[in-house]
């Protein structure tokens, strides 16, 4: 098969090699997907990278967790009624070494989720890990019927994706971005309210549209943000935080917990394993009936991979980033 890898942690322009492979072949209890799309995170560059001191886990991994394709083969015991079967994948290299940026990946069998015909492989391989991610951060908690929501980052890839899970489930969604001139890039339908963090008193702005305080808080730049969720917390509210811009990040420890605040910490590699497929049901069942929308920022052949993932590296760009594979 064609595939790229990397032997060794770097830049990608120095690391990232795309030949030939051995096809692999699926064990017990896994699947075989031949990729269509496959999806570029920040979390698959950073380990390519070594971010933060990480090693290599494996001598040879070929990156991306996210992806979109057909099963061809099951393996021993598995249902043969699957070969065929249009799915989105997630955590294909989460603990594994073999990704999706290859012409097939192997994953086990509930790891492949089917994925409606009238959906595009570009939005199914852009489910995993912003998606699974955004339900975690929107339903760890527990319901959001009702109740008032903060998504920082809204045009983000996860804060998009939360945003529109949250609308979804019956929340009013308040939302930021960075810049005031991205306010009209905000999706009214979703986002009841956008704030702008550029401006003098974001906290003040947010709280003419919630006099009591939010009830849940998704975050994306904590080491940014934490005194202004402070500010608009409501009593026994939520933070859920899946990024911060500060490695020893610092947050108004006695106000918040004065203010009983849960500060729930998001790995997405780590969520229980009932919470992935729990959000893997809820995010396709909200993608076929239109709930979720992705925006496709640029799409790179394998043979341009090093660029796609030097476009995620830089950041500053709101959209997905997908590599596709040759049929």
């Amino acid at each position: 098969m064609l595939a790229s890898w990397y032997d060794a942690q770097g830049p990608a322009a120095d690391v990232l090699h795309v030949g030939e492979l051995p096809d692999p072949v699926p064990g017990p209890g896994e699947v075989r997907v031949r990729v269509t799309v496959s999806g570029v995170n920040p979390g698959d560059t950073k380990k390519r990278r070594g971010w933060l001191g990480s090693s290599m886990p494996f001598p040879r991994v070929i990156p991306h967790s996210d992806g979109a394709g057909v099963i061809d083969a099951v393996g021993a015991g598995g249902d043969v009624h699957r070969v065929g079967q249009r799915v989105w994948v997630y955590g294909a290299q989460s603990y594994r070494p073999f990704g999706t940026a290859a012409q097939y990946t192997v994953v086990p069998d509930d790891q492949a989720v089917p994925l409606p015909d009238h959906l595009s492989d570009e939005l199914g391989a852009s489910l995993g890990i912003p998606g699974i991610t955004a339900h975690r951060t929107v339903f760890a908690d527990g319901p959001v019927d009702g109740q008032l929501v903060l998504v920082h980052g809204v045009l983000g890839g996860v804060g998009s994706l939360a945003a529109q899970l949250a609308h979804w489930a019956g929340a009013t969604v308040i939302a930021s971005v960075r810049r005031t001139a991205d306010l009209d890039r905000v999706d009214p339908a979703v986002v009841s309210h956008a704030v702008a963090l550029d401006t003098s008193d974001p906290a003040t702005a947010i709280r003419s549209y919630a006099p009591r305080g939010v009830d849940r808080i998704i975050e994306v730049a904590l080491s940014d943000n934490a005194d202004l969720d402070n500010a608009v917390a409501a009593n026994n509210a939520v933070i859920a935080a899946y990024a911060t811009r500060s490695d020893r990040t610092e947050i108004p420890f006695w106000p918040l917990l004065f203010n009983n605040v849960t500060l729930r910490l998001l790995g997405s590699d780590d969520f229980p394993a009932e919470a992935k497929r729990q959000a893997a049901r809820d995010l396709t069942s909200a993608a076929a009936v239109g709930v979720l929308t992705v925006d496709i920022r640029d799409r790179y052949p394998l043979d341009h991979i090093a660029k796609a993932h030097d476009h995620v590296d830089t950041g500053g760009v709101h959209g997905r980033i997908l590599v596709t594979l040759p049929q």
